[in-house]
């Protein structure tokens, strides 16, 4: 499977520029190409190239290699929605291959810019250096709050597919980000304390309104991010990681849509939408692909209701946040629990194919 590994540039003030000014022509003749595209209804890049590619490396002073990406970069983009004209941003990714781009062992790259070829020193840490022995050649290069960072395509191996015995539900949630149907919760209170703390100095800066609260607010916002980042992959390889142990296929709530379903009131809401349950679902795949598990995604209407024993529905069985009890058979347990197990026979009902008899 293809996997990306993220590298720091640390260019000097001249690279920086050059890096930049060719990031602005590459993008300003994507945008001229993709009004091409769209008026001559020109889907193939060979086309486009063949009709383009002179011109583009006169008016924007690329290299052969930069128009030609250029001109792939905007027609695939084109081939995806051919009922607009594509609109690329000047700050937009260069996409960089072997032909111009090449690695000098592990801690420079060389680059083509406007210039010619340039060579920016790189950061990477323990784990990088370990993945990026897998690296293919073709790398985007990317700007993200003043700091250029290669997006490196790696090339990394999947397990053999895993026959599953059973199915591990996971619900999700605010004061436990994730538990599972064996009972196992992840996160929760060091979340919490987080998301207060964060919550208040936001208030506080934004109340403010001076151009140093600005700048803390912008910083806290990386910082926070990058937390959830975290606390993202770690929940996903533990997830992951018992999945694997136990031999089971990993049922997930389907939330595509779930803000325009639900209503939340007003002191709730900055509780609600302040987690990404979807990077949360987005990393726990592609590490149970890596692993060789599958992940199967259902719909979690009433999981919070039902009752994961008898089967009984009723909005009154959710006693509170942490307390479920079911009206009919009495059955009580960790309303978190109940939901992930509903959601494990949920997955049991709509891929039953996968488990091994």
């Amino acid at each position: 499977m293809k996997t990306t590994l993220q590298v720091k540039l640390l260019p000097t003030s001249e690279q920086h520029t050059a890096l930049l000014d060719t990031m602005r022509a590459f993008n300003a003749a994507c945008t001229w190409i993709a009004a091409y595209a769209y008026h001559e209804r020109c889907a193939s890049k060979f086309m486009a190239q063949k009709a383009l590619c002179y011109e583009i490396r006169q008016r924007f002073d690329l290299s052969a290699q930069l128009a030609i990406r250029a001109i792939a970069k905007t027609v695939e983009a084109y081939k995806r929605d051919k009922t607009q004209q594509v609109a690329l941003r000047p700050d937009g990714a260069i996409v960089y291959d072997e032909r111009i781009l090449a690695f000098h062992a592990l801690d420079e790259v060389s680059l083509m810019t406007l210039h010619g070829r340039t060579v920016v020193p790189m950061q990477m840490g323990d784990y990088q250096r370990v993945q990026f022995s897998r690296a293919k050649g073709q790398a985007d290069l990317v700007f993200v709050k003043g700091t250029f960072f290669l997006l490196v395509t790696l090339d990394t191996p999947e397990e053999p597919p895993m026959e599953p015995t059973h199915f591990l539900g996971v619900n999700l949630g605010i004061v436990n980000v994730a538990t599972d149907s064996d009972g196992n919760s992840y996160t929760g209170t060091p979340v919490e304390v987080v998301r207060h703390r964060c919550g208040r100095a936001r208030q506080t800066f934004q109340a403010t309104g001076t151009k140093s609260a600005k700048r803390r607010l912008k910083k806290m916002a990386r910082n926070e991010s990058r937390f959830r980042r975290d606390v993202n992959h770690t929940i996903s390889k533990r997830l992951v990681a018992h999945a694997k142990d136990t031999k089971a296929a990993l049922s997930l709530e389907d939330l595509t849509g779930i803000r325009d379903r639900m209503t939340v009131r007003q002191g709730q809401r900055n509780k609600h939408s302040s987690w990404s349950f979807k990077q949360l679902r987005q990393f726990v795949s592609y590490k149970a692909q890596r692993a060789g598990g599958p992940v199967v995604f259902v719909d979690p209407r009433n999981t919070s209701r039902t009752c994961s024993r008898c089967g009984f529905v009723d909005k009154r069985n959710r006693r509170s946040q942490a307390e479920f009890s079911c009206l009919r058979c009495g059955h009580h347990v960790h309303a978190d629990h109940n939901a992930a197990r509903n959601l494990a026979t949920r997955g049991a009902v709509k891929r039953p194919d996968l488990v091994a008899p």
